[in-house]
């Protein structure tokens, strides 16, 4: 039986954003999220980015995680609104953060966090590594070492905040949290697994994976993104 495609699929807005500091990215995120409530028929969009070392804590995140004093250390730290535990950005590791309208996807934030997931194991699968999913918790693994985190917020169907991929960060900084809040399991990243792997080739594989998972059309957009 063959299959239908949508002859107008949603666009999807992406942009190529390179190194940038966390609250900048943070600002375009609540931005774009405004601008998506106040005008429902605008494209979905994309984010791809590097951060400068920060942590950030989900809204509902126990600071008992955070190994360090806050007031001490160099890196920057900020409570944000997505949910789970304390994370680590750096350079090296690719963060997408999907600005969607989920009424023309599906209203379903379970549906929504799989597919997330469904869009990185896609993209090892391009190097013939298998990506797993572990019940009960949220994210990606390869050989019990997390290479992806997620986490979300959802307001009135309007996604913000997204994926982080661990393509060849240093991971030194992961050291000083309980990454997620999992202390059982170690943080791992695609060049331990992937020698050749370079971040700008997998920010191809992630658009490609992402067009196709959400069934949306990429439109590459130069320069910076606005709530306008």
């Amino acid at each position: 039986m063959s299959v239908l495609l949508d002859p107008h699929p949603p666009r999807c807005q992406v942009y190529h954003l390179g190194l940038v500091p966390y609250q900048i990215a943070w600002q375009w995120q609540k931005s774009l999220v405004q601008r998506h409530k106040q005008h429902p028929e605008s494209d979905d969009v994309l984010l791809l980015l590097e951060h400068p070392p920060v942590y950030t804590l989900g809204q509902g995140a126990d600071p008992k995680f955070i190994k360090f004093n806050p007031n001490s250390q160099n890196a920057e730290l900020y409570r944000v609104e997505r949910g789970g535990e304390v994370t680590y950005h750096c350079p090296g590791q690719l963060v997408g953060y999907p600005i969607l309208n989920l009424r023309r996807h599906q209203q379903d934030l379970h549906w929504y966090l799989r597919q997330l997931e469904e869009v990185i194991i896609r993209v090892l699968a391009v190097y013939g590594v298998k990506g797993d999913r572990i019940a009960g918790l949220t994210g990606v693994w390869i050989a019990d070492k997390k290479v992806a985190a997620i986490g979300i917020k959802v307001s009135r169907w309007i996604t913000m905040h997204g994926f982080a991929i661990n393509v060849c960060p240093d991971l030194e900084g992961f050291e000083h949290i309980v990454p997620c809040g999992i202390s059982d399991r170690a943080v791992g990243r695609l060049i331990e697994f992937i020698p050749t792997v370079a971040l700008e080739e997998v920010r191809s594989q992630v658009q490609k994976a992402f067009a196709e998972v959400f069934g949306v059309e990429l439109i590459i957009v130069e320069g910076q993104p606005n709530g306008e």
